[in-house]
């Protein structure tokens, strides 16, 4: 079952009203477009001199990888998506401190588990410089290469969703006070923020090394990227989205319409240029997917998104999204070595790798987020108190 949440409204979430499941089974397409785009790599971070993309003809095995090379806006989806979420499921009068203990028992046990095993693999030689801000998930406050892509690299993108988190009551609050009839005002000045931070990287941002591939300054590389108040816009649209489809504004626009316009943004995204390409392309089409989604919930229609099968591959998506460097780029070379195939097998080997990742992410998903959340989810409820006991009759006498 997906997890029962609240329509907000200007004054709070008042009631618990229908599961939004749809927005579940797109999790795991966003974390699949991810996997593919490090999968289809020609070479890893771990071991640079061998190779990850299965295909043997290197020009298939370019085309292959330069066709999923976009698969960074299926982050984009994951920061949008959280916004969303975070603002419809809120509750009237919950305390901060329950709000952020819930955000950290998801984010920091998952990610402390892959942080152990990546340094007991293959990441035992990082200074601690390097490896003690990701162990926090505060590495990609700095803009030096060796912090941010340190340990598990996937683990980037949790220090922007902590930050999120930390600032997420604030968002809140100042959500509520938009009154419905600015709501659109206020998610186009969000996409507008999204496409300003890349001409402000260009504009103003320089230094470090030429990055490869990119044409971009290591600076303009991790402003533009990594800098989690960067990345805020694309959570503050998710919110101010959460607030248009509870407030009955969204349009019928259905999935078929906003995954065309999606398919639209991702080869949009071939013709931008760096920064702009991380995200300028899909911002809206991300948008319209995750509103039709949730209209089409709201409306009890369901469809093959809102399956079990969906909703339970959403549910793990995210423990597969970590522990993918892992599999990917250590456990990968490491079994295959150079190994390549014809297109045939390739492919085939491509699938086993995904269910090899599918199935790490659900051990993880299973034996700790599923434990962490029941058990430290939620404080304990106090006793309440014993009610007071009744004096004993007193002694019968001969007064009546």
């Amino acid at each position: 079952m997906a997890d029962r949440i609240a329509a907000p409204t200007l004054s709070g979430p008042p009631q618990r009203a229908a599961a939004l499941p749809s927005l579940t089974g797109l999790r795991w397409w966003a974390a699949t477009l991810v996997f593919l785009s490090h999968a289809s790599l020609l070479s890893g971070p771990v071991r640079p001199d061998l190779p990850i993309s299965f295909f043997a003809d290197q020009d298939i095995a370019k085309g292959v990888a330069d066709f999923f090379s976009p698969g960074f806006v299926g982050v984009s989806f994951f920061f949008v998506l959280s916004g969303f979420v975070l603002t419809w499921s809120s509750k009237p009068g919950e305390r901060v401190t329950a709000f952020w203990r819930r955000r950290a028992v998801k984010i920091y046990p998952n990610h402390l588990v892959v942080f152990a095993l990546a340094m007991w693999l293959f990441a035992s030689s990082t200074p601690v410089h390097a490896w003690l801000p990701n162990l926090f998930l505060v590495h990609t406050w700095s803009n030096q290469p060796e912090v941010i892509s340190s340990v598990n690299l996937p683990a980037w993108s949790l220090c922007v969703e902590v930050f999120a988190y930390a600032l997420f009551p604030l968002f809140l609050v100042l959500a509520r006070r938009i009154r419905e009839s600015r709501l659109w005002l206020w998610a186009g000045v969000m996409v507008a923020g999204v496409v300003a931070v890349p001409a402000v990287t260009q504009a103003f941002i320089s230094g470090g090394v030429r990055v490869p591939g990119y044409d971009l300054w290591m600076n303009q590389l991790w402003f533009s990227y990594g800098f989690p108040p960067g990345r805020l816009f694309e959570f503050g649209l998710g919110v101010v989205l959460a607030r248009i489809v509870a407030a009955g504004l969204w349009p019928r626009i259905g999935l078929t319409v906003s995954a065309v316009a999606f398919a639209a943004g991702y080869w949009l995204t071939f013709a931008l240029p760096y920064p702009y390409k991380f995200y300028v392309g899909t911002i809206i089409p991300i948008g319209m997917l995750i509103c039709a989604a949730a209209a089409r919930d709201l409306r009890g229609e369901g469809g093959w998104l809102a399956s079990r099968t969906m909703v339970w591959l959403g549910k793990v998506s995210f423990a597969f999204y970590v522990i993918q460097d892992v599999v990917v780029f250590y456990g990968r070379p490491k079994v295959l070595g150079s190994h390549t195939f014809a297109v045939v097998p390739a492919l085939g080997m491509l699938l086993a790798l995904l269910l090899t990742n599918l199935l790490a992410g659900w051990l993880l998903y299973r034996l700790v987020e599923v434990p962490m959340m029941n058990r430290f989810s939620r404080g304990r409820k106090r006793p309440a108190p014993a009610a007071p006991r009744s004096p004993e009759p007193a002694a019968v006498t001969g007064a009546v």
